[in-house]
């Protein structure tokens, strides 16, 4: 999905090229780490306040739902955009659209067509027991609904990779002011988060006061989440920037103050999500959770979100960046397949739940088990599949 590291004179993207093929262990694992994360969101969420689809529930589970829904996508895009620019420069425009086209449009179309009605059709077989999968998915190709499930992310970078190509047409320095906000973010990791934060609030908060917190723009398996759009481009443009040149300088080198002051990052994190946790009680217990939502909520509850998101990206960063393990661990032989895993790990999550639905076991055990399986099967899955001829290009 994403392999990141740079290295060039700013301004002149076309330099950091070479650099480009080189790996960044730190930066792949955390990618990896990312794969594991949305796995586990997607174990734990039925047992849930959040998406309570069995009879079982923790309340521990809220917790991590509650982070990992407010950070792991936009970190995703920010990991993604860290090797779009030198790619755009090293590669003539038609070459990036054919490459992208099969990295990303070619799973997407392949998994909207099998692994989301796979995944769905066990949610629909819970209400209908006797539909079976033939007339589900040509109900679901046809006449839809048609959800994308986690598979959105892929259409939307696809997006971004192209948008950035157009962008890079019109000028390769665009870039460059970010670059060097992340360039003063080798000495003062601070001053990068105060401009990642402040471009968050100001594309994040208006959208979720128009379109609140639920709303989303689909078009058959085309979908995105309406208030979070330009959250996601802003982290992916960020990205980008930081890779754009002096990568080895900057707010991700191992060398500067972000893996130094990791755990201050950590303490940062706890102050914006524990007020998210305050926001959220007086929505349920003052407000009585009306709908719509005051304009006033939106706004306190939307700043306290890209706050956390913002530091918890330079948190997690700055531990993967501090690690000095050689390896191999267990990170590093599943980063090859991490791609793969997500693309394929939904359906497999929620057959589980569905075999699971029925049993009187206590939702960490079923939440263990989910996690577990579908680490393994998507796991054993994709190095099946991509010993396929040709597979490994897109895959």
């Amino acid at each position: 999905m994403m392999t990141m590291s740079h290295s060039a004179t700013i301004g002149v993207a076309a330099q950091a090229a070479p650099r480009a093929k080189a790996r960044n262990l730190s930066l792949d694992r955390a990618r990896t780490f990312l794969t594991l994360v949305v796995l586990l969101h997607h174990a734990v969420i039925p047992y849930t306040h959040f998406g309570h689809t069995d009879p079982a529930s923790f309340a521990g589970f809220d917790v991590i739902v509650l982070a990992t829904d407010s950070f792991f996508m936009a970190m995703f895009f920010f990991l993604s955009g860290l090797f779009t620019w030198p790619g755009i420069a090293r590669k003539a425009p038609q070459v990036f659209l054919r490459d992208r086209l099969l990295r990303l449009g070619l799973p997407f179309a392949i998994a909207a067509l099998t692994v989301i009605p796979l995944a769905y059709y066990a949610i629909a077989l819970r209400q209908e027991p006797e539909l079976t999968f033939t007339s589900f998915w040509w109900k679901t190709v046809t006449a839809g609904p048609w959800p994308s499930g986690p598979i959105w992310f892929v259409w939307v970078l696809l997006a971004f990779d192209l948008t950035a190509s157009l962008l890079y047409r019109v000028s390769a320095h665009l870039v460059d002011p970010i670059n060097r906000v992340s360039l003063r973010g080798f000495d003062q990791p601070a001053a990068f988060w105060l401009v990642l934060a402040a471009i968050s609030v100001l594309v994040y908060v208006p959208a979720l006061v128009y379109f609140g917190a639920n709303k989303w723009f689909e078009f058959g398996p085309f979908s995105v989440q309406a208030s979070r759009i330009l959250l996601y481009f802003s982290y992916f443009f960020i990205g980008a920037s930081v890779g754009s040149a002096n990568f080895d300088r900057g707010i991700l080198s191992a060398d500067g103050r972000l893996p130094e002051s990791r755990w201050l990052w950590v303490i940062v994190t706890l102050i914006p999500y524990c007020l998210m946790w305050c926001m959220i009680y007086i929505k349920r217990e003052i407000l009585g959770n009306p709908n719509p939502l005051p304009h006033w909520y939106h706004v306190f509850y939307g700043t306290f979100l890209v706050l956390f998101s913002a530091s918890i990206l330079l948190a997690i960063l700055a531990f993967f960046l501090h690690s000095k393990a050689p390896g191999p661990n267990l990170l590093d032989r599943m980063q090859a397949d991490a791609y793969g895993i997500f693309l394929l790990h939904y359906p497999i999550a929620l057959w589980i739940q569905y075999a699971l639905f029925d049993y009187s076991l206590p939702a960490i055990v079923k939440a263990t088990v989910g996690f577990v399986l579908t680490v393994i099967l998507s796991w054993g899955l994709t190095a099946a599949l991509r010993k396929i001829p040709g597979a490994s290009h897109v895959l």
